[in-house]
């Protein structure tokens, strides 16, 4: 969802409003989204707290055929390996079947997690914020209100550093094809967007999940940086297959990101 004008994402007090609901489900996703809720209660049962959905379905802004489906499953105790590849089978039943999605994504977490404190800034913040509810309980009851500061930039996206070794090493062993290439091209130019965004949110005052607008806000305090992540909000809407671009994001614009990011925000407090 683009920012609301002037209030940029924020309710009358500053905090970020929850940016998704069922009634922004477009028509031609309504069927997919009661197949999702139907299937998910079906396959996972007592071990599901709660579900959602979040990303363009619910924001409104998907495209027939080319938006994927994303779902985050709260279950009562942490994910198995069970729990993992009953997702799998769901996402590639779903994905069969409907046409007008392009892929499904389900990350799964404990609803402990989810509520714990030290993820009440990055995982907690996403439910509450950018998560619409589908079925059960909304964690969001649970968890405070947000605004756009350096503590919740720095527990969200302040961990790109971590991420780059991985990068590396996915690039390096992916098939040397367009089509192996472009959902890491995709996957990673939103990952960099999002955390150029992150970068300049305190500054920015608001929220939005709009790649543009991500890299119009970037773009006004690194201006040197901002034809990087303009190509960047490109690719994560219509990805290449091409290497010299992984190779840049690995090399060049993560390194820098990276940097700047700790720099101003800090380092994400660690994970076990």
């Amino acid at each position: 969802m683009a920012a609301q004008g002037h209030r940029r994402g924020l309710d009358a007090q500053g905090y970020i409003e929850r940016e998704g609901s069922l009634a922004r489900v477009p028509y031609a996703f309504r069927t997919v989204v009661a197949a999702a809720r139907d299937r998910v209660q079906d396959m996972f049962g007592a071990r599901l707290d709660s579900a959602y959905l979040y990303g363009s379905i619910p924001r409104g802004t998907a495209r027939v055929g080319r938006s994927d489906l994303d779902l985050l499953l709260s279950l009562r105790e942490e994910p198995t390996d069970t729990d993992r590849a009953d997702a799998r089978v769901l996402e590639a039943a779903l994905d069969k079947e409907f046409a007008e999605i392009d892929g499904v994504g389900t990350l799964l977490f404990s609803r402990t997690r989810l509520l714990s404190d030290l993820e009440t800034h990055d995982l907690g913040w996403f439910v509450a914020c950018l998560c619409t509810p589908l079925l059960g309980e909304d964690l969001a009851g649970h968890l405070p209100r947000y605004r756009p500061d350096t503590l919740l930039a720095r527990e969200t996206n302040g961990d790109l550093a971590l991420l780059l070794p991985r990068w590396r090493e996915r690039i390096a062993t992916a098939a040397d094809t367009d089509d192996a290439r472009r959902p890491l091209v995709r996957s990673m130019s939103r990952h960099l967007v999002r955390t150029g965004f992150t970068l300049v949110m305190p500054r920015w005052n608001g929220w939005t999940s709009d790649l543009g607008e991500m890299t119009e806000a970037f773009g006004a305090y690194y201006p040197e940086r901002a034809a990087d992540l303009r190509g960047a909000a490109v690719r994560g809407y219509e990805p290449t297959g091409d290497s010299a671009v992984l190779r840049s994001y690995a090399d060049d614009l993560g390194p820098w990101l990276a940097g700047e990011y700790a720099r101003v925000h800090g380092v994400k407090a660690p994970r076990p």
